[in-house]
């Protein structure tokens, strides 16, 4: 589950210390090995001081091998319990891709259809016109709106109570398209909320249940489940926020608002276990894990970033699949970079946590990547208006870049970040690790900006 752009950039601004505690095994290392997890432990350390998180843990495999499993710092604050490889925490979005493979399990049993509209299954959900299929859902490009972006109405009230789908729905369902189905990309939970719904309709069971009959007892995935808040679950992590400088609880969330889109929970052990069966395809056949893999084109035969569940980019060349997730008080990332059978696993439990930055570094030091140093290149003068303006990014808000001085600043979500231009149009911004803007090119000046934050790529036009 992903909030809005400018409510993830407050919680990413933050600075501060934060005393260490460091518990978990790997494997036997080498001399190599050795330097690698003292690189990645100083990687982990700054990025959770830099950004007040409390705790983190942290995995990586390789084809079969795991390299380091572990936990840095405290699962919980007030019981001073440490985080270890077996902390349990919200995975936020990270659901989606069980979510995608419920689907192709359904898929392949014959009971549900890719193209098949939606209203075969959600025959009371008013369509507005429009033809919206099972795939349009998968890969966000039904339009429909996003429900976290409904602002107040939805984080202030609705997140909070024990909604029922009917109720949930009812939030969204008469919400003016954002686009003709297929015309675009745009991330909605609300389309994920609905995919829960269909395996339900589909299936016969509620979709908690086959997530546990059907998905995680077959892969022997104990520490995995729906995170409802009243059952006792054995090492789970508080979460937490900065407000105005400091650690507090995270606000108030009912479990059942997430859904399909974002109310699973688990640790890094699980999360490779759960990489290692898409790898293998134990659930789902190779052409329906192919199919989860491949990104979805628009009506205009033009290529999105994003397959079932699942977003697709690369690293330096290397190709990369995985999701970020985000949910009060966690922050989540699972990569996986198939030609090098490289698994990343990265959980944090703050709100504003750095996982999608660490995941990144992680990665390029497994890969034997050295880290990437920012660079801070001038911006000329007479250019600085082709950046400067006020970007829409549809269901996540709008953005805007100014100048202050010699520099570029992106304010978002009441908070002002300074620019680093990288070069041919592309800055990240500075201290953060975190979202990378490209603009990209349209005559005298940019006219599209893509936003690249915590393993999602956003697309925005200049208002």
């Amino acid at each position: 589950m992903t909030t809005s752009l400018g409510a993830r950039m407050r919680r990413m601004v933050v600075a501060g210390t934060l005393t260490m505690a460091v518990m978990g095994n790997a494997a036997a290392q080498g001399p190599n090995e050795g330097a690698l997890l003292r690189r990645i432990d100083s990687v982990v350390a700054e990025a959770m001081t830099r950004s007040k998180t409390p705790g983190m843990s942290v995995a990586v495999q390789h084809g079969a091998t795991v390299i380091l499993a572990k936990g840095y710092g405290m699962a919980d604050l007030e019981s001073s319990a440490p985080a270890s490889a077996n902390t349990v925490y919200r995975l936020g979005s990270v659901t989606k891709q069980f979510t995608a493979l419920a689907i192709m399990q359904l898929v392949e049993a014959g009971k549900v259809r890719l193209d098949d509209e939606i209203s075969a299954y959600l025959p009371d959900f008013p369509l507005q016109g429009h033809r919206v299929t099972v795939h349009h859902l998968l890969t966000h490009t039904s339009g429909i709106r996003n429900y976290t972006a409904l602002g107040p109405r939805f984080w202030q009230d609705a997140s909070r109570r024990d909604l029922s789908d009917a109720q949930m729905v009812a939030l969204f369902k008469d919400e003016p398209f954002d686009f003709a189905p297929g015309a675009r990309w745009n991330y909605s939970n609300s389309g994920y909320y609905l995919l829960g719904m269909i395996v339900e309709k589909a299936s016969g069971l509620p979709y908690r249940q086959y997530l546990h009959e059907r998905i995680l007892t077959p892969l022997g995935l104990s520490a995995t489940s729906y995170c409802d808040e009243a059952p006792v679950i054995p090492g789970r992590a508080q979460g937490y926020e900065v407000v105005k400088g400091q650690v507090v609880n995270d606000g108030i969330i009912s479990m059942n608002t997430p859904g399909a889109a974002g109310a699973m929970c688990s640790t890094v052990l699980d999360l490779l276990k759960w990489q290692r069966a898409l790898v293998e395809h134990r659930l789902i056949s190779r052409a329906s894990t192919e199919r989860m893999r491949t990104v979805a084109t628009l009506n205009d035969g033009k290529a999105t970033t994003y397959a079932y569940g699942l977003g697709v980019g690369q690293l330096e060349g290397h190709r990369r699949i995985g999701h970020g997730g985000g949910i009060n008080g966690f922050i989540t990332q699972l990569d996986y970079f198939p030609a090098d059978d490289l698994t990343v696993v990265v959980l944090g439990n703050l709100g504003g946590a750095p996982s999608g930055e660490v995941a990144g570094k992680v990665a390029r030091l497994s890969l034997g990547m050295e880290l990437e140093v920012p660079k801070d290149l001038p911006v000329a003068a007479a250019a600085v208006a082709w950046y400067v303006g006020t970007w829409d990014l549809g269901a996540q808000g709008t953005v805007e870049v100014v100048r202050d001085g010699d520099r570029l600043v992106l304010k978002a979500g009441g908070q002002e970040v300074p620019l680093k231009h990288q070069g041919n149009g592309v800055f990240i911004a500075a201290g953060l690790g975190g979202p990378r803007l490209t603009f990209l090119p349209a005559g005298a000046r940019a006219e599209m900006l893509q936003v690249e934050l915590g393993g999602t790529t956003l697309q925005g036009k200049r208002k």
